[in-house]
């Protein structure tokens, strides 16, 4: 009986993708990074619900749309223990986990004022040095960015 009023919380999706174990604190950078605001089926965002593995977390449910690889991999930056579901016809047929890609490209600020990123048109560009600990460096200027220092665009 427990179970099922924990399924209730958020409805089923027939179509589309799910995106689970979003640490709460990250769930509207997730949101932003992947312009959910822009699209024009049904989103359902959960916040702060009850997570046995993460205390509270948060998860997103996105009716027709699924998602690149790509596109999942840059939520790895701000959130690496995602979760992706895949449904067709209320059932989940696929899983995917994230990963950090080894360049990340137009969706990081540098935060170095004098790079030129900064002060001339054009995309970002920075390379994934280190995985685990997620951190960056520009390929313009070559400062070194932590993950709790990530500005996104």
């Amino acid at each position: 009986m427990e179970n099922n009023k924990r399924e209730l919380q958020i409805a089923a999706l027939e179509n589309g993708t799910v995106i689970d174990h979003i640490p709460s604190e990250q769930l509207f950078k997730v949101v932003s990074l992947l312009g959910v605001e822009n699209l024009k089926t049904p989103v359902t965002i959960g916040y702060n619900l009850d997570s046995k593995k993460m205390g509270k977390k948060g998860i997103l449910k996105i009716a027709g749309k699924f998602f690149e690889q790509d596109e999942i991999n840059r939520i790895s930056l701000i959130a690496p223990s995602v979760k992706l579901n895949i449904i067709r016809d209320y059932e989940v047929v696929e899983k995917k986990l994230v990963h950090l890609p080894d360049e990340i490209s137009g969706i990081v600020k540098c935060n170095n004022p004098k790079c030129i990123t900064n002060n001339e048109p054009m995309r970002t560009r920075f390379q994934v040095i280190d995985k685990e600990n997620v951190t960056l460096r520009c390929e313009y200027c070559e400062l070194k960015i932590k993950k709790e220092d990530i500005l996104l665009l």
